[in-house]
């Protein structure tokens, strides 16, 4: 079933975008790359990657309650602080990166849609990590990835028009499609979560399990069957965009967070939200609505952001941790020490 679906999906979106691509071919715009992969290989890590896709969400949705979604729609401040921060700083820093290190046209969309992507659950666990709101890291990958629907094809609209020769290169309609079918499996996890409950946190585990392994087997499987091509993947422009789009995000969302005065924890977790997108998502729309001589092994680029993503990510909660136990050993030192004896004068009075 699953072989099925992710064939007709494929078959559908790649003529699609191969007809949006022709007409910025026809303009000389467009680069081909040379066929890297066999049939059987493409068609398995499609497959592979719709299975990945299909169970990260449905774990995504396991951790959605919508009580906690309802208090802070009524209080949305930190939601809204956040989501703004999603969608404005990532897609503005990819669309900046592109523009700065003049990448070519395809390299440059593949940057913005990494960029427009909505927070992943990765995010999820660098904020209980860091010691944020794990409340609010939910309802803002929540809201990201609901709102994703219609934003996503929007910004990459927008942003494109900076790309004379992008304007018709980008399958919106195919891309549009793909986010709304992420949203059934999503709200399979909420009704999963909602009324039995007991199994969300073993659906959670396992997902993420099968996640993370499932992309170090794609990924093995890519690179063993691209070879030299990967080095495409590894220039110096999109390594150097991969480092510095993370980092931005990181920053940015706290900053974004302390101007708003939210709260210490929400600050670090809406810089953990904003600096991490949803690579299975992104990986998926890229090796879907290209043709393999159109993404070549372009759709690798969000493996190497996740690479970053997660260096930088561990840094700063290493910073984090050592910094509580710097203070925690200085309120120590100079908290003033109470004997038993101290503590019976005091009681009878005599001090």
């Amino acid at each position: 079933m699953n072989h099925t679906v992710g064939q007709l999906w494929d078959s559908q979106m790649q003529n699609a975008s191969m007809a949006a691509f022709n007409v910025s071919s026809a303009n000389g715009s467009a680069v081909l790359f040379e066929p890297f992969l066999s049939p059987a290989v493409d068609r398995t890590i499609n497959v592979l990657m719709v299975m990945v896709l299909f169970i990260t969400m449905i774990s995504l949705g396991c951790t959605m309650e919508v009580s906690k979604i309802k208090g802070h729609i009524v209080k949305p401040k930190g939601v809204v602080i956040a989501v703004l921060a999603q969608y404005c700083v990532m897609p503005l820093t990819a669309f900046c990166l592109a523009k700065g290190f003049q990448l070519a046209d395809m390299a440059a969309v593949v940057v913005l849609i990494c960029g427009c992507c909505p927070g992943g659950t990765l995010s999820n666990i660098l904020a209980l990590a860091i010691n944020g709101d794990m409340n609010l890291s939910i309802v803002m990958t929540s809201c990201s990835t609901l709102l994703a629907l219609g934003m996503m094809p929007l910004l990459l609209y927008l942003y494109c028009q900076g790309f004379g020769d992008l304007k018709n290169a980008v399958p919106y309609v195919d891309i549009t499609v793909s986010l709304a079918m992420i949203l059934v499996p999503c709200g399979i996890g909420i009704l999963i979560n909602h009324y039995r409950p007991r199994y969300s946190r073993i659906i959670t585990k396992v997902g993420l399990t099968i996640m993370s392994i499932s992309s170090v087997a794609i990924a093995i499987v890519a690179a063993v069957a691209i070879r030299s091509a990967i080095l495409k993947v590894m220039s110096t422009p999109l390594l150097a965009t991969g480092a510095v789009m993370p980092f931005i995000g990181f920053a940015f969302g706290y900053i974004i967070s302390a101007i708003f005065r939210l709260s210490q924890a929400e600050r670090r977790t809406v810089a953990m939200e904003t600096g991490c997108q949803n690579i299975q998502l992104c990986s998926t729309i890229l090796k879907l609505a290209f043709p393999p001589d159109v993404i070549g092994p372009l759709f690798l680029f969000p493996m190497v952001y996740i690479s970053f993503q997660l260096l930088e990510a561990m840094a700063l909660i290493v910073i984090y941790r050592c910094h509580q136990r710097l203070t925690r050993k200085q309120k120590d030192v100079y908290q003033p020490a109470v004997t038993d004896g101290g503590l019976k004068a005091l009681s009878e009075g005599t001090v």
